[in-house]
């Protein structure tokens, strides 16, 4: 993977085609990629960039750089996924080319380009680089404020890198708040203490930085707190303190939850580790990996983010995307390392010895397993929940399931005949089969996780001047896609704090409790409404025994209630 065309292809070929021209196959899913959608979306309507809103109400749990961006792409490219989308997958692109220059930096072009093709075919970034979300970008933003730190604590640097910490360090408040702050901080400062620079902590503080950062973060929070006079306390005291030290969402992961996730994040990649280091001594002998400063400080980069949400109280998998781009740079190193290494042809005779380079050795053992679990879990996935039935799977799944099979075999039979394309071939796989894997995942999320298919329905069963409720249920998705604002029955969740400040007739019409609805229904004709799950049809049904299903996938329901 050398030259020019190494170079365009895992810079810009395959990035483009994995995270830019893919966005647009799946329907935005619920709740997250819809709520944040609605969100820039009524910015724009009501010219209102401060305080974020969310079914009208004031939703100030996050910053508003993403919306921001997310609005923008709206006005260029119109209301839809791909533009939805743009922004988290130009940000996965961003830190794509923040590991090829930080391979550059500390080796050379061609460590850099294993670095960012690891990365950029890792599970856990292709997944979270798709959905419209605040953890890539704010991974973006935090990776580029650390490793900014870092060049200018690096020997001869410039105060320029400093500079552009502190400008990312804003970004990153903007994008989630505090954590962009406290991390790229923390990182550079924990891992000068390790190297015993501890002096040069005094030197990361800059009035010229400081400037920097406030007139570009600072701006934002004092409007929202004169538009908002809770926003204080709301975004700093509850959204961050009380969030991290306690179990305010009712959630509550073991400390191991992580572990887990960066394993299966790292795949396919983290697979083959065992293969490239079994010959740890051979492949590494006068190369040089990294050097105990340089390794410090990507194991502190990574660790202290990883412990850090351990140890908090509310943990979700999205939370340590920024973990990412360290590892993919010491695994890239790795793998080159052992690409590079001679390679004897004639080993190909040897098979049947159980020999490294052998298809079935024990090196390839973790490669096997996970390829058959991959393909174990595209099989079986339609059968899990008989209430999600999913017809004509296996012409969904053939690709990927041909390129697990193929992530098996070829880059090892690749090995033995030229002696080299190992890495590539690898990469190449990797990609196709993350690629191919948008489609039957589309086909199989897209009637169950998404609210594009009960708009639909809407469109076609309930007149345009008739208003829909949502019982028990909150999908922001229907109002996004059906451009309309739905009333909801009881499932008030995440925006009850911002209905409160709704004025009282506004708030009685559109944030309904059960009992509410049902007088509702016996004061009017007719009602239209959707729900999800046979049980809450059952439910109104006891109520109002007029009740008739106009349209359901066995997991929505259209309904309409007659008096």
């Amino acid at each position: 993977m050398t030259g020019i065309r190494g170079k365009v292809l895992v810079l810009f070929v395959v990035p483009l085609i994995l995270y830019v021209s893919l966005l647009s196959f799946m329907p935005l899913m619920e709740p997250d990629e819809s709520r944040y959608s609605a969100i820039p979306s009524a910015m724009n309507k009501s010219g209102d960039y401060v305080l974020p809103r969310l079914k009208e109400a004031v939703y100030i749990e996050k910053p508003p750089l993403a919306y921001w961006a997310t609005a923008l792409s709206f006005k260029i490219f119109g209301e839809n996924e791909f533009s939805s989308r743009l922004f988290v997958g130009l940000c996965a692109w961003g830190c794509i080319l923040l590991v090829y220059s930080m391979g550059r930096f500390f080796h050379d072009e061609r460590t850099g380009l294993y670095g960012a093709a690891v990365l950029t075919t890792s599970l856990f970034h292709f997944a979270i680089g798709h959905i419209n979300i605040l953890d890539m970008p704010v991974a973006l933003f935090l990776s580029l404020a650390i490793w900014a730190g870092y060049r200018y604590c690096a020997a001869g640097e410039r105060k320029e890198w400093l500079y552009l910490s502190y400008l990312a360090s804003a970004l990153a408040f903007l994008t989630k708040g505090l954590i962009g702050i406290v991390f790229p901080a923390a990182v550079i400062v924990i891992w000068l203490i390790a190297i015993k620079r501890w002096r040069d902590i005094f030197k990361l503080l800059s009035p010229l930085g400081i400037f920097i950062f406030l007139v570009v973060a600072l701006p934002w929070p004092l409007l929202a707190q004169q538009a908002h006079g809770d926003f204080f306390r709301f975004f700093f005291i509850q959204e961050h303190l009380q969030r991290y030290a306690t179990t305010m969402h009712h959630r509550n992961e073991p400390v191991y939850y992580y572990i887990p996730i960066l394993i299966a994040g790292t795949l396919p990649w983290c697979a083959f580790l065992w293969l490239a280091l079994k010959g740890k001594a051979a492949i590494w002998k006068g190369a040089g990996f990294f050097r105990k400063e340089e390794l410090l400080f990507l194991l502190t980069w990574a660790g202290f983010i990883t412990i850090f949400f351990s140890l908090s109280s509310s943990k979700l998998i999205p939370y340590i995307a920024a973990v990412f781009p360290p590892l993919s740079l010491l695994m890239g190193r790795t793998f080159r390392l052992y690409d590079e290494k001679p390679f004897d042809r004639s080993a190909g005779s040897r098979l049947r010895t159980g020999s490294v380079e052998g298809w079935f050795s024990r090196g390839q053992l973790p490669v096997i397993f996970q390829s058959l679990l991959f393909i174990v879990a595209l099989a079986v996935a339609p059968f899990v929940d008989k209430e999600r039935p999913v017809t004509l799977w296996w012409p969904w799944i053939a690709v990927p399931v041909v390129a697990q099979l193929a992530m098996i075999f070829l880059p090892g039979y690749v090995r033995r005949r030229t002696g080299r394309n190992w890495f590539v071939t690898v990469y190449i796989i990797a990609a196709l089969f993350l690629g191919s894997l948008v489609f039957p995942l589309a086909h199989f999320l897209s009637p169950y996780k998404s609210a594009l298919v009960l708009v639909q329905a809407v469109k076609k069963y309930v007149p345009a001047d008739q208003v829909l409720y949502q019982y028990d249920m909150s999908l922001y998705g229907v109002d996004f896609y059906g451009r309309m604002r739905t009333p909801v029955v009881d499932d008030i969740g995440e925006v009850r704090y911002g209905s409160e400040f709704l004025p009282p007739a506004e708030r009685a019409g559109y944030f309904l409790t059960s009992p509410e609805f049902f007088q509702l229904l016996r004061s009017r004709r007719e009602t239209y409404c959707a729900t999800k799950g046979r049980d809450r049809v059952e439910r109104l049904r006891k109520e109002m025994p007029q009740l008739t299903v106009l349209w359901d996938n066995q997991y929505y329901y259209l309904l309409k209630v007659e008096n």
